[in-house]
């Protein structure tokens, strides 16, 4: 008889605070915000949402990153990702863009519309030492590759890293092996539905809640997350979710820590200053798109 799942608690509650980055992009950061909002190995998410074009249409023109990954992932509109390497990608909605920088990547993501919603998430997950000069990489993961989950208690789930564990059955997303082996689930809730779900004792994990609200953790623990928080989660192998009143939809993510000292410098991602020293060096020198193609 396996023994029974300790539950996860809320921690702590980052609320999202209202930016812009690139060239005037607003959007909503939770992660990231300050040095030390940060959730090994995850270092950023921010939340765009606007159906105003003044808030996007700026996009985000051509910039450098080293270090670490970037994923986003558009619920509604239409972006354009361009890259010194030669990569060119649509990112539609429901589509992901999975980049990892390692030694070097200039790239640029610009709107393809003029009007609508614009509706995503940006998520920056670091690389272990070993891999932060590895060559960089790119990957579009269309709608179709995604699997869409109907969960037994009603609602679904989307699947975009690791794998949704349903009683007698796994369901894995596109993006497997990583070495922070990230789990990335976008979830939807009805009114008062529950949604329980498995995660690694070993790993850190949160809680977006981008639509509606949530109570995490057992019924005698609940604790309230509202719209455009983010719940840092306490140590255990297993959260419980229940929507309130007018339904929840949020982000679910977990990721092996990689317990490495972390030092950022803007765009930039490395562990010791002498690191971040060299990423502008090779930056302002061009060896940094240089060794990038090589």
């Amino acid at each position: 008889m396996s023994a029974p799942r300790i539950p996860r608690t809320l921690q702590r509650i980052i609320e999202a605070q209202p930016t812009s980055d690139g060239a005037g992009v607003k959007l909503r950061r939770s992660l990231g915000r300050s040095q030390s909002e940060r959730l090994d190995p995850f270092l950023m998410l921010d939340e765009f949402s606007s159906s105003d074009p003044n808030d996007y249409i700026a996009g985000f023109p051509a910039h450098p990153h080293r270090g670490f990954e970037t994923v986003t992932y558009l619920i509604d509109g239409h972006m354009l990702h361009e890259d010194h390497l030669g990569h060119r990608g649509d990112l539609k909605s429901g589509a992901v863009q999975w980049m990892s920088a390692g030694r070097g990547i200039v790239h640029s993501e610009m709107p393809q519309q003029e009007r609508g919603r614009m509706r995503g998430f940006q998520l920056w997950i670091n690389l272990p030492a070993r891999e932060k000069m590895k060559p960089a990489g790119y990957r579009d993961i269309d709608p179709s590759e995604i699997p869409t989950v109907e969960l037994p208690g009603g609602g679904r789930a989307k699947v975009i890293a690791g794998a949704l564990e349903l009683p007698g059955r796994s369901v894995p997303g596109p993006v497997q092996g990583l070495a922070t082996d990230p789990l990335y689930l976008d979830v939807e809730l009805p009114a008062r539905a529950s949604f329980t779900h498995p995660v690694k004792g070993e790993y850190n994990a949160l809680i977006y809640v981008f639509e509606g609200g949530a109570s995490v953790g057992p019924a005698k623990e609940a604790k309230q997350l509202a719209t455009h928080n983010a719940g840092v989660l306490v140590s255990g192998d297993q959260v419980e979710i229940s929507a309130g009143p007018e339904g929840a939809r949020f982000l679910l993510l977990a990721g092996r820590p990689l317990g490495e000292p972390v030092v950022q410098y803007g765009p930039f991602v490395m562990n010791t200053r002498e690191e971040i020293e060299q990423a502008i060096s090779d930056y302002k020198s061009g060896e940094f798109t240089r060794a990038s193609a090589a």
